[in-house]
C-alpha cells in the first residue's frame, strides 16, 4: 500500500470511528489529519486535503479546540492561522473523556436524578421504574466517578507512576 493510500485510508477510518466518540465524520477527519500531520496545517491546506468547505472547515476546526485537542498556531511573517492536534495520546484520551463526561454523562445523571426521585407508593409499574431509574443513576454515578479518578490519576506523579505500572 501506497503512503497517500494509507494516509487516506486512516483518515477515512479515522472520520468513521468519529461517531462513536460523539463527533462528526468531517470533525473526526480534520482531526485525523491534523495527527498525522509532522508541522502545523493551515485551513486552505485542511480544505484541500479532505474536499470541504471553509465554512465547514472553519466550524469543526472551533468545535475540535473546543474540545482542546487541536491548537492554533501562528507562524511569523503569516497572516493566516495554522493548526495542529494533540499529539500524546494519553492526553488526547484524557482530554475526549473529559468532554464526552461533560456533553454526555452529566446530562444523563442530572435526567436519571429527576426521574428517579418521583415518589413511588402507588402502581407496581411506579416502584418498578424508579427501583430501575435509581439503579440506572447509581450505576452511571459510579462510571462517571470511576473516570473523574482515571483521569484526574494523569494530573499527580502517583497516578502516572501507578499508570506505568499497569501498562
Amino acid at each position: 500500500m501506497e503512503f497517500s493510500d494509507a494516509k487516506q485510508k486512516f483518515i477515512q477510518s479515522w472520520g468513521a470511528l468519529g461517531s462513536q466518540w460523539g463527533i462528526n465524520k468531517t470533525m473526526a477527519q480534520i482531526h485525523a489529519f491534523l495527527m498525522i500531520s509532522p508541522e502545523s496545517v493551515s485551513m486552505e491546506e485542511i480544505m484541500d486535503e479532505l474536499k470541504i468547505s471553509r465554512g465547514n472547515a472553519s466550524m469543526n476546526l472551533r468545535a475540535l479546540i473546543d474540545w482542546g485537542i487541536v491548537y492554533k498556531d501562528y507562524k511569523q511573517g503569516e497572516r493566516r492561522e495554522y493548526f495542529y492536534a494533540e499529539k500524546d495520546l494519553d492526553e488526547m484520551a484524557i482530554k475526549i473523556s473529559r468532554e464526552r463526561t461533560k456533553r454526555e454523562i452529566k446530562p444523563a445523571l442530572k435526567v436519571l436524578k429527576e426521574v428517579s426521585s418521583i415518589p413511588a407508593n402507588k402502581t407496581t409499574k411506579e416502584k418498578h421504574f424508579k427501583q430501575q431509574t435509581t439503579s440506572l443513576y447509581k450505576f452511571v454515578a459510579k462510571a462517571d466517578n470511576a473516570l473523574e479518578k482515571i483521569t484526574e490519576y494523569n494530573d499527580n506523579w502517583l497516578g502516572k507512576l501507578l499508570k506505568k505500572l499497569i501498562t
